[in-house]
Formats: C-alpha cells, structure tokens, sequence
C-alpha cells in the first residue's frame, strides 16, 4: 500500500500521514535476533536518497531506496527503514520474503520547502539448520540528502555541502532540527526522571555507525547482539504500531541511553497514541 506524504498545518497543531511501503501480508509480526552466522554475509546493502526532479514552483520528488543482497537464500529475509524529514517521522517501509536473498524497497514521494532526509534501514535473515538451530545475519545501512528549496536560488540537494550556499543552509537546517529534537528528549528525560549524564546517548538514525565499529565498553561481537536485540524490540513495540495507522502528530527521532556501566539501555520515543514510551533492554557480555 502506498500513500503520500501530507502535512496538515493549524495554528495549534501538526498532523502527517505517513509514507508506507508494508506489502499487503507481506509483515512479518516479529524480528526475531538468533546468534550470528558467519557462514552467511550481505553482499550489498544499501539506503540511498535523491532528488528527482522539480514538479512545480513549491514541489519536488524524492526517491527513497533500501536494497540488499545476501550470499546465498535464507529461511527468512526481512528489511525495515524509516524516513525523517527534519528529525519528524514522514515514513516506514518493510518486506518480508521466505527462501530468498535480496529485498528492493522503492518509493517516489512529493515535497516543498527546505528540508534534512534521513532514512535508516535494517537489513535481516534468518538461517534456520537441522536440529533446531537457528542463526541470523545483519547489517545496517544510511543516507541522508538535504534539499534547497528557495526562491533566491535553483532547487539543488546535496550530502555534504561544498559551497558556501550549502554550508550556509546546512547549518541553518541542523540548526533548527537538533533545537527541537534535544527539546523533545530532555522532555522525556525529565518526566522519566533519567539524568543524561549516566547515559551515552546515541539517536536511532546514528546506530548505523557501530556496523562495524563496536559501542566503547562493548566488543563487536557484544555490540552485534546489542544491536540485533534493540531492532528485535522497536520493530515490535515502535515500527509495527505506526504501520496500523495512517495519520499521526509530529514524531521525532527516538533516542537510545547507554547506560555508562554497560549493563543496560534505555529506548524513549512517543508511540503511535502519541503517549511516551520507555524500553529498557538489559546488556549480556558473555
């Protein structure tokens, strides 16, 4: 199913209908973690952002793609990846597929103004071998894609900026997006009473980094299972609730605590009622 983007704008509120890509019974109703497979590997993964074209004076349109290839087919393929536009959810897409190796999410969507994309995929499968033993491989991909909408100038994107123009406009988009989203957390914060400073605080578009870089503290093998079982919980409890609905107020990016001492980690984000939510996932070393 396939819907476009719509900002509805009041004096007093926000409302978005969300972007999706979930393929009719094609959702799977669970992310299951299973220990790593080395035997099995990504051959490609990737998230990728551009802009297409101008469509008016006020509109333009965007490609979203999340691909990937494994090695060889698995019991259970399954890509997720979520959409920002200046750090507030405008979209999900997921697909499962039994005994297969590549998954290709496409989406083509109309925008206007200025704007920051992010999009982070998580790329899954599932090896199931006799006796019962079952394994998993992962990985994660990224991308994001500013876009300068303005009336002094031509419509241009750009990842990382080189003119002054770019560097300019950058700014003034981080600018303006991380004000907002370090007020939403430290709102959360505060009325979970969570002081920051016992926390490293990593927000979800940024997971991607400990691919293969593991989190200080934690080996990479620790790291892989860390982050395996942290998509397990917001596939159930973050990205399968937001695709039951179509019409939300503005979300921001959840952001994720490291508990300094490595034993735990906290997940705050607003669920699809619009109500905070807190998961606590405990860290196991050995």
């Amino acid at each position: 199913m396939l819907m476009r983007i719509l900002h509805i704008s009041t004096a007093f509120i926000t409302m978005i209908v969300l972007l999706f890509i979930f393929a009719e019974n094609k959702t799977s109703e669970t992310m299951k973690f299973f220990p790593i497979d080395e035997t099995i590997q990504f051959t490609e993964a990737e998230t990728n952002l551009s802009l297409l074209q101008q469509l008016s004076n006020d509109q333009y349109q965007i490609r979203w793609v999340s691909s990937s290839k494994m090695n060889e087919p698995v019991y259970l393929r399954q890509d997720i990846s979520i959409l920002y536009m200046d750090g507030i959810l405008i979209g999900m897409k997921g697909l499962w597929k039994e005994e297969e190796k590549d998954i290709t999410l496409k989406l083509d969507f109309e925008e206007s103004d200025s704007s920051h994309f992010q999009a982070i995929s998580y790329h899954h499968g599932e090896v199931h071998y006799p006796n019962d033993i079952i394994k998993s491989a992962q990985t994660m991909s990224y991308d994001d894609l500013y876009v300068i909408d303005s009336p002094y100038s031509p419509l241009e994107a750009f990842q990382k900026a080189e003119t002054d123009l770019q560097k300019n406009w950058q700014e003034t988009l981080d600018h303006a997006t991380n004000q907002q989203l370090h007020f939403r957390w430290k709102q959360w914060m505060d009325a979970e009473k969570i002081n920051p400073d016992n926390y490293d605080l990593i927000p979800l578009t940024s997971l991607y980094l400990y691919n293969e870089q593991p989190i200080t503290g934690l080996t990479q093998d620790q790291t892989d299972r860390v982050i395996g079982q942290l998509w397990e919980g917001l596939y159930r409890e973050y990205i399968l609730p937001f695709s039951q609905k179509k019409i939300i107020s503005q979300h921001v990016i959840p952001i994720i605590l490291i508990d300094k001492n490595r034993e735990y980690l906290l997940v705050l984000f607003k669920d699809e009622n619009n109500q905070r939510k807190l998961l606590k996932q405990n860290i196991t070393k050995s």
